[in-house]
């Protein structure tokens, strides 16, 4: 395990006592009735986990990345979904405090750092998940504001979400037409399509989101027109970090299931943790779970001290989610037979890691994001 400061030690453990007590007794459960607890997420508001990235000033707790990565590792082993809920309404919170007016600040922000509401962020639809900038949501200018027509997909938290940020297009074709709205839930012309029923995350609810003719005021758009997709990319850089740091906690939890289960399940007259060959497969685990968190921890380091690195955030975010379900089918095997039943929680670990590699820009995205880099590199001399 990296380094830690006692602040981060403190706020581990805290998390810690929080998730046994409040989140692990029921995740069986909640995964089985695809149930979201509200009371869970507004409590580790009142904790301060909900805006630990954003300033006091608005009800936040005014930390670092690397802080905010230690916690929602720690969340993620007990249960990815509240982990996911956490960190995309913090990365909602993050975009209204990078790129709002002050007056959008002080009206949006303190029900979202409180842990009161919960935000979500609208970007994909159904011909524009990797390829972002072919978004047809549209936001035509009328007097005092637009009105937005479109439908918005996967979008985590719809429907439960209080304040989405919505990107839509308000000119030309491609990224430079883009802008971005703040939008409230109960706004005439807001509604939801069915939840998704997923293979993974059940417990955090996946919503269409359908806007028809929804009128959005004018002090509702952040930034000036065609700037949305700036505010989207931005705010894609941190969730690269926080998805990494939810995924290096869903390995940590695979893998410490895994050796005390090895340790105490006998075989052949032996616990078969003794077995050479299941030896070296937890050995790898361990040794690829603290590869990824070492590139989380640097990928927030670097972007804590203002020099953020899209190549190293490309890097932790490929690295640790393929390690998820590598680390997860793992667990599985070593488990055998009962390793894929509900009886013990590593088929839901192996479910709940898949779609990490596809969330935040896929694991193929981050490649070329990553050889991009490359060449720039390559070809500057």
């Amino acid at each position: 395990m990296t380094n830690m400061n006692e602040l981060q030690v403190e706020l581990k453990n805290q998390l810690t006592k929080f998730c046994l007590d409040k989140i692990e007794p029921f995740m069986e459960h909640d995964d089985e009735r695809e149930e979201f607890r509200m009371d869970i997420f507004t409590e580790l508001g009142a904790l301060g986990f909900c805006g630990m990235t954003i300033p006091e000033k608005f009800g936040g707790a005014e930390l670092t990345y690397t802080d905010f990565s230690i916690a929602l590792e720690e969340i993620a082993k007990y249960s990815v979904p509240y982990a996911v809920t956490v960190s995309v309404s913090t990365m909602v919170q993050a975009i209204i405090n990078d790129f709002g007016s002050e007056t959008q600040k002080k009206k949006f922000l303190p029900t979202l750092t409180s842990g009161e509401e919960i935000g979500a962020f609208c970007l994909s639809e159904s011909s524009a998940g990797s390829d972002a900038s072919a978004l047809k949501t549209t936001a035509k200018k009328v007097e005092g504001g637009y009105v937005l027509n479109g439908t918005k997909l996967w979008i985590t938290s719809g429907g439960i979400a209080k304040t989405y940020i919505v990107m839509a297009r308000t000119g030309e074709g491609g990224s430079k037409g883009v802008s971005s709205f703040i939008v409230r839930d109960g706004t005439p012309g807001l509604s939801f399509g069915k939840k998704e029923k997923k293979m993974g995350w059940r417990t955090s609810p996946t919503r269409e989101v359908i806007f028809e003719n929804c009128f959005v005021p004018d002090d509702q758009r952040l930034l000036s027109e065609g700037e949305g997709f700036k505010v989207a990319m931005a705010a894609l850089d941190k969730g690269r970090i926080t998805i990494g740091a939810t995924a290096v906690g869903l390995s940590q939890r695979a893998l410490d299931e895994s050796v005390k289960y090895a340790l105490s399940r006998q075989q052949f007259n032996q616990p078969i943790f003794d077995f050479q060959g299941l030896q070296f497969m937890m050995a790898d685990m361990a040794c690829e779970i603290e590869a990824s968190r070492l590139l989380v921890h640097e990928a927030a380091r670097l972007y804590d001290i203002g020099k953020p690195n899209q190549k190293i955030a490309s890097f932790a975010k490929l690295k640790s989610t393929d390690t998820a379900m590598k680390v997860t089918t793992d667990a599985v095997q070593i488990f055998g037979g009962v390793g894929y039943t509900r009886e013990y929680p590593v088929e839901r670990f192996m479910r709940d890691a898949k779609v990490l590699q596809i969330v935040e820009g896929t694991n193929q995205v981050q490649r070329v994001v990553i050889a991009r880099q490359l060449k720039k590199e390559y070809t500057k001399n």
